[in-house]
Order: C-alpha cells, then structure tokens, then sequence
C-alpha cells in the first residue's frame, strides 16, 4: 500500500465495495471491514461483498428516457467495479440489467480481494469507530447493526428513521409447469431472442385472481413489535399484500397486469391477470417473482403461491420476507460532500443515506469514495453537477427534494424529477409538434444528453486521472 493515510470502509455491500474500489483505483490504501463472515443479517445469505438481497435487478438499462438507466451510464464513464461486474455477470432481463446474483457477488469480492491497495478484515463494529480514524467512510445500509446503528444516531441527535422493505420469492425453474406459463418479455422487448423470451409468464382468468386475492389477503402475516407498528413501508418495494389492500384491481395495474403478453398456449385468450418471474443465475436454473415482495409467514407463502397457474408443484430456492431498513435524515446531519456534521472525519454512503435500489447505492458509494479519495491525497473535491444523475442523487441526500418541510425527507430512487429542470423540444425533426409521451420523451433525452457532456467535465476534476 501506499504511504498515504488509510481509508477505513465500514461496510461491504453495493455501496461500500464501489467506494473501496475508487479510493483505491486513486492509489489510496483502503482497508474495507465487514461484519458478514462473523456475524450475518436477518437478510443476508452469504458473506460475499455486494450481496444483492432483494431483487436480482437493476432496473432498466435505457439511458436515453430512464433515470436508472442514465445512472448505469454515467457509472460505467467513472470506471465503476459494480457497472463492471453486472455488466460481465449480466442474464437476460428484456432492457432492464440482471444479473446472476452469485457469481456477480463473487466477483467484487474476487476483484476486490486481489487489489493491491485493499485489505478486507471481517469484524463486527459494535460502536463508532475509534477517533482518531482520519477518513472513515460508513456503508453499512439500512441493516446496520444495531449497537452501531444506536451510536449514530446519539451522535446524530436525530433520533431514529426507518422504513419497512420486503424481498420476493425465488423458484427453481425445473419445478415451474410450462405447459401452462410460457416465455415472454411484455412487449417482446429486448435486443436478441434470449431477451425477448426472459420472463416466464404465468396467466390467470379472473375467478383464478379472485381466489389467489382472496387467499393472500386472509393468509398469515408477519407481525411486527409494537414498537415497529408505525414504520411506514417503502412506496417502490411494497409487500404484495399491502397492495392488494388497496383495492381488488391494484395487483392487476401494478405486478400482475397483463398489459404487452401473448399466451403462448392459447393466443386468442388474454389473460386477466399475468405473475412474472425472471431469471435469477446465469444457467437459468433460478427465477424470481417479479414485484412479489411479501410479509406472509413461510407456511402460508407455499399455499399461496402455489395456487398461480404453472406454480402448483413449484419449488423455492428462497421464501419472501420482511425486514427493518434504517436510514439517516441525511439532509440534516450530512454536509455537501457526506461528511457527518457532527463528526467530519465520517462519512456516509449508500442506502443508510436515503438513496433506495442497488444503483443508487452503488453510485452513493462512488461519489463518497472520490470525495474520501481527495481528502486522502489533499486535491480539492468537486461534487458531481446537478445536472447529472450522480449530481442529481447527492442533492437529494444533502438538501432534499422538498426542502423546508418538516419530516418530509424518506428514501427515494434516482428519477428526472431530481433534475434540474430544462427546456425539451417542442417539435421533431419534420417540424411536427411533440405530444403526450413524445414530448415527455424528449424532455428526458434532453436532460440526458446534458447529464453526459456535464458529466464528462466533472470526472476530469475526479482522483482518478
């Protein structure tokens, strides 16, 4: 390792192991600790770093008229270890990105342990970190330990946030009955046949739905402490139960709606309601329930599930589950560059920041890991610019989105209302007049294409030349 003051990471998932791998791409000794290995998570099935515990996704890839996919982009430009890795380990996902879970996983880990300037310890930290650690960076998402997740907040002095999230279940392909479900992307999307046949679709007439709603809503469910009956629920990840209590159609317009499939087996039908499941590894053994996040009891989940057409033998590689996320009030406790108000030698990355989805807590970690970089090496910071994803993600955090109202700030995924605002066409190239979704479409390829160009001036500024 170098001769320069090391960066300590607390941390290894998606966000820990991308600012490891800035800090030390910029010649910065890292040493990356991470508890799994000693102690796991209620989540967590392994002790590989950037373990994805949820879905297997990272949401489109469309960097024109998609945030997320613009986020992939602007990533993969400042020489991203996880863009790197999903994009290696990538399994066909229609036009979103993939991947295998576990060899993407096993990847960062491979990558990270072989870097020169990196020393992983597994450790668990069951207090702040000692104090005269000059560059410390904590990564330890929304299921910090709880000892150390109560010495941030007494530093803090903000009390507690906190957000219930959710994780689908997985099926072994083999156990999935293809003579009823069949293979689809909604629209056929995709860039080659392998894409366009990702998913596996499988339909159900409306008494089918009507029963399998009926079912779901009186099966057992998880109970929460008295003391966790007022988290709220994450609005992008909600359990599908707490969908269907909304109201008999929500499922049918939100992860079952039948909009853009074909039934392979009988064409002429529609179907009243479609369960989507989507590849989970790269030999296609494993697939996941797309928008299936649950808090039904184990028990309860088999009989459940097994009721949707093409699932009646099915078998689980893993059962859906519930667990409790924390997060920071970030705007309040954190300066412009991540650093904890109260204490400037710690910053913060990742899903404890306020940031929700694996990208964005990847590009958390990227953004903490250049600036910890800098404070390493003496070199000025420059914060990404607004106008960029990156940018875009980091006012979020440090301002918040609806600024002036109390209590208003929660976890949020990276999208163009973060922006700021720009002036879109108003016309194609004929001269005709944009409407409806055309002129959404070009708004948004506008401020992407200005993401790009203001994205490139800034990573010139960065610790990696």
């Amino acid at each position: 390792m170098s001769d320069l003051t090391p960066l300590h990471i607390i941390g290894g998932g998606m966000a820990g192991s991308e600012a490891a791998w800035q800090a030390a791409e910029a010649g910065v000794p890292v040493i990356l600790h991470e508890m799994r290995g000693v102690r796991g998570t209620e989540a967590h099935k392994t002790d590989g770093l950037a373990e994805l515990v949820c879905s297997n996704s990272f949401r489109s890839d469309d960097a024109e008229t998609n945030a997320v996919g613009l986020l992939h982009e602007e990533m993969r430009r400042c020489n991203s270890l996880i863009m790197a890795m999903a994009d290696r380990h990538q399994v066909p996902a229609g036009g979103a990105l993939a991947v295998d879970r576990d060899a993407f996983s096993q990847a960062v880990t491979q990558t990270l342990t072989n870097h020169p300037n990196v020393e992983i310890r597994r450790e668990v930290f069951e207090d702040l970190p000692p104090a005269d650690w000059s560059n410390v960076i904590i990564a330890t998402g929304p299921l910090t330990h709880t000892p150390l997740a109560e010495a941030i907040h007494a530093l803090t002095g903000e009390g507690e946030l906190a957000f219930f999230d959710a994780i689908a279940p997985i099926i072994y392909a083999d156990s999935i009955n293809m003579d009823v479900a069949w293979k689809q992307s909604r629209y056929d999307k995709g860039d080659d046949e392998a894409d366009k046949a990702a998913y596996i679709n499988c339909p159900m007439d409306e008494a089918q739905y009507n029963a399998f709603l009926d079912a779901l809503l009186n099966a057992e469910k998880t109970e929460f402490k008295d003391w966790e009956k007022d988290t709220p629920y994450f609005e992008a990840c909600l359990p599908i139960e707490v969908m269907a209590e909304r109201g008999r159609e929500t499922l049918r317009f939100g992860p079952m709606k039948p909009r853009g499939l074909t039934n392979a087996h009988n064409p002429s039908v529609k179907p009243h309601a479609v369960v989507q499941l989507r590849q989970d590894n790269s030999h296609g053994t494993l697939f996941n329930m797309v928008g299936f996040q649950t808090k039904m009891k184990y028990g309860a989940q088999g009989e459940v599930f097994k009721m949707i057409p093409g699932l009646e033998e099915a078998q689980f590689a893993r059962l859906g589950g519930i667990h409790r996320n924390t997060f920071l009030n970030s705007p309040r406790v954190l300066d412009g560059t991540m650093r904890l108000k109260a204490r400037p030698s710690l910053r913060f990355a990742g899903q404890i920041t306020g940031v929700e989805g694996y990208v964005e807590s990847a590009a958390m970690g990227l953004i903490t890991g250049r600036f910890a970089a800098c404070d390493a090496k003496g070199e000025a910071i420059a914060p990404p610019p607004a106008t960029t994803a990156l940018g875009a993600l980091l006012a979020h955090v440090t301002t918040n989105h609806v600024p002036g109202k109390k209590g208003a700030f929660q976890p949020m995924n990276v999208n163009y209302g973060l922006f700021p605002d720009i002036e879109g066409p108003t016309k194609d190239a004929d001269g005709k007049r944009l409407r409806g979704k055309e002129k959404t479409n070009a708004k948004k390829r506008a401020m992407s294409a200005r993401a790009l160009v203001d994205l490139a001036a800034w990573s010139t500024l960065s610790p990696l030349r």
